[in-house]
């Protein structure tokens, strides 16, 4: 495949997580209603911590029993990257997010989670373009579109919990979903010329770091609307569709 057109169908990948992000739009008035979909996106990013810590952690459990020299050094990227992706996140919010995170703002550290796992989905995506696997890119490009659809309806929850009367303007949810869905993009194009286990794991460690914190923040507000039943509920669904897209995907062979 040539570089081009890898490149665009990268980007096309990246940029279906806008299939979710019109839910934002939506005004329900009930605490009930709201609860879950603040837990719908909760769900959607428990599935993603998981599955994104399994591909941090796969190439140093290779490399240690292997018994390879690079195993320190790749297991202290995961670390550094895992506390830079949370605690960097943190004294962000202190500094200046003071008086608490607004919806548009969780909102937009959402979709920076996303975006640092979805830069090492391009890096593969690109790395199998690459190596002339043209049905293992294809089937990585399907899949993470797929896949990222879904990711656009956690980016898009919060915003749609806030209560207010006035609608999420367009330019914001532009705004999330090339922060959300862009670095697909660009990690194929640094995946078609150059590939790195370091830069994979380091990138999905901060990604699981900044996923962490998000799901705490979302946690806290399910907790002020007080609907746990209903949060339970959304928590539940939006694990298990992500978990049916993950389905998907594996089955396709990616």
């Amino acid at each position: 495949m040539s570089y081009l057109r890898t490149v665009i169908l990268g980007g096309i990948a990246g940029l279906t997580i806008f299939l979710g992000l019109p839910v934002a739009r939506l005004r329900v008035g009930s605490d009930k209603y709201l609860a879950l979909l603040n837990a719908f996106a909760i769900g959607i990013l428990l599935f993603l911590f998981v599955e994104i810590m399994e591909h941090a952690f796969e190439p140093i459990e290779e490399a240690l029993e292997e018994q390879e020299p690079g195993f320190l050094l790749l297991l202290q990227i995961l670390g550094l990257g895992f506390g830079i992706g949370l605690l960097g996140l943190v004294y962000y919010s202190r500094r200046f997010l003071r008086g608490g995170v607004s919806a548009r703002r969780l909102a937009l550290l959402i979709a920076l989670g996303i975006g640092l796992h979805n830069f090492s989905e391009g890096l593969a995506i690109g790395s199998a373009a690459s190596g002339g696997e043209l049905a293992l890119a294809l089937t990585l490009i399907v899949g993470f579109g797929e896949h990222n659809a879904t990711e656009g309806f956690g980016i898009a929850a919060p915003s749609a919990t806030e209560k207010t009367e006035r609608k999420v303007n367009s330019g914001f949810l532009i705004l999330c979903g090339l922060i959300g869905g862009g670095p697909t993009f660009l990690g194929t194009i640094v995946g078609f010329s150059y590939t790195s286990e370091l830069i994979s794991v380091l990138f999905l460690a901060l990604a699981g770091g900044a996923v962490v914190l998000v799901v705490n923040e979302l946690l806290e507000t399910g907790r002020k609307l007080g609907a746990p039943a209903w949060g339970g509920w959304g928590i539940t669904v939006g694990f298990l569709a992500s978990f049916l897209t993950e389905l998907i995907l594996a089955y396709a062979g990616a």
